[in-house]
């Protein structure tokens, strides 16, 4: 089962095991990750699951497309701290090619890589 490393915003991180097909969104609420909501349930009508992904695992969690989609785009237009590595966690399904994915909940102090946008 691949394992998906969320970083809080204190820095501390919590690494668990990611059920296949689950969205990133799914996965935190299923380890009562409280910072993702996930309000309305993986629909793309909020921006409660917002999440920055690891530059090196960027091209791994886009969709087929190759680009984050207009809705998703719009919703994060009404999140908190958009970055440039900035996704919504029920966007993003864990696949096998996923595992060691590292994500970061907003307001997370991190390095260059999730720098703002």
């Amino acid at each position: 089962m691949p394992k998906l490393t969320f970083i809080f915003a204190d820095g501390h991180e919590q690494t668990v095991d990611a059920p296949l097909g689950l969205s990133v969104m799914e996965v935190a609420q299923k380890f009562d990750i409280e910072e993702i909501e996930g309000a309305c349930g993986g629909g793309m009508a909020c921006a409660t699951c917002h999440v920055y992904i690891h530059p090196d695992w960027w091209n791994k969690c886009l969709p087929e497309e190759g680009a984050r989609s207009d809705e998703e785009e719009d919703m994060l237009d009404l999140a908190f701290d958009v970055r440039d590595s900035s996704r919504l966690g029920c966007q993003i399904l864990i696949t096998e090619d996923m595992d060691g994915l590292v994500v970061a909940l907003p307001g997370a102090k991190l390095k260059s890589w999730a720098q703002a946008a």
